[in-house]
């Protein structure tokens, strides 16, 4: 009988909490998102089932080692976050998938990318404003920059007990794009601003393409070392995909080790939101943070490409501003088709990737100023 007890109390039915079944099913409502509605599935699946897995109850996954005891799968997992390994590798993964031929014939798309950032450092004030230490502040406004990589690599940088709800609300974001996005997008501009048809891009030689990569890191290196370990990753990624010379580098860095990380940061990163760190007043407070960074930076990416509109005298549309989130391509995609709803003959797909591959290094460029001046 005394062994049949042992057993039933070391069951989670025994040892089931309130917050522990909460998280278990916020985790199955994420998987439901990430499967029935495709909200990026690549990642949320992953983070919901690592967040699934750690909230059973008596869960040995992210048990540390104690007296000699291994500790769980996912604490080792983790330390590739906790060291600062799986973001850039996602960065080395984006950037040889990223065609920076837009933005190159374009160049000016960059002002768009870099306006779309200003929600990051608003939100930033305002989270200091609700009682965030500066390193925390820097982690929530970095949510702003719809860039799940960057915010991981950040927050677990200076706030590594945050991880969970900044992820969450990151990668939240990043899948409601197309419902964030339009009503702000209409709401700051004019059907006739919206029906723009801008002109054709020129052609990038493919010399262009290959010293991009190298002079971005060069300059920005040398202005910001602190942001080197994602521009670093994502240039050379990109390098791998244009130098010519390195195709199964290129194919693997978008292909197999990208997958890989892609599982192991989701497992490691759900596995965080744990119910006691996640039922908090601080998630329900970085959760709200996070959208009105988001739609700050979205309307601050538009409000530019609308100055820009009246500079040029008509020939930029507003709505790629928009793009500069660095929610890539969806941001991009999102601003084709609310073109196409006021101009049925415009394609805006291929201007808004400017915008939308300057808004992944003005994140990055964004993470490393709070490293340079709060870490």
């Amino acid at each position: 009988m005394e062994m049949i007890l042992e057993i039933i109390e070391s069951t989670g039915f025994a040892n089931a909490s309130v917050s522990s079944l909460v998280m278990m099913a916020i985790a199955l409502f994420l998987l439901y998102l990430g499967i029935a509605k495709r909200y990026e599935p690549l990642l949320l699946v992953p983070i919901s089932f690592g967040m699934l897995l750690v909230n059973f109850p008596l869960s040995p996954l992210m048990l540390s080692p104690d007296n000699g005891q291994p500790g769980g799968l996912l604490y080792y997992l983790y330390m590739g976050i906790e060291l600062g390994i799986y973001p850039p590798l996602i960065f080395l993964g984006i950037g040889a998938l990223t065609d920076f031929g837009p933005l190159i014939s374009n160049p000016k798309t960059l002002l768009l990318g870099a306006a779309a950032q200003v929600g990051i450092f608003i939100t930033f004030l305002g989270a200091l404003a609700f009682g965030f230490s500066p390193q925390e502040a820097g982690a929530i406004g970095i949510i702003g920059g719809a860039d799940g990589p960057t915010a991981i690599y950040l927050t677990s940088m200076m706030a590594p007990h945050l991880l969970g709800a900044v992820s969450v609300a990151a990668y939240s974001y990043m899948a409601l794009v197309p419902i964030i996005q339009p009503p702000i997008m209409r709401a700051l501009t004019t059907k006739k601003e919206r029906a723009v048809v801008m002109e054709e891009l020129r052609e990038v030689s493919k010399t262009e393409k290959i010293l991009f990569p190298i002079v971005v890191i060069l300059i920005t290196g040398l202005f910001l070392p602190a942001a080197l370990p994602l521009l670093g990753m994502l240039m050379l990624g990109n390098l791998f995909r244009e130098c010519g010379v390195t195709d199964r580098l290129s194919k693997a860095s978008q292909n197999e080790l990208n997958n890989i990380i892609v599982i192991f940061l989701g497992l490691t990163v759900g596995a965080k939101a744990s119910a006691e760190y996640f039922l908090t007043i601080q998630t329900i407070q970085i959760i709200v943070l996070g959208l009105v960074a988001f739609a700050i930076g979205t309307a601050s990416g538009v409000l530019m490409g609308k100055l820009m509109y009246k500079l040029t005298g008509g020939k930029v549309n507003p709505l790629i501003g928009a793009a500069g989130v660095s929610a890539v391509p969806m941001a991009a995609r999102v601003c084709q088709t609310v073109g196409r709803e006021a101009n049925p003959s415009n394609f805006l797909l291929m201007y808004a990737m400017g915008p939308n591959v300057a808004g992944v290094i003005g994140s990055a460029i964004a993470a490393g100023i709070f490293l340079a001046l709060l870490n």
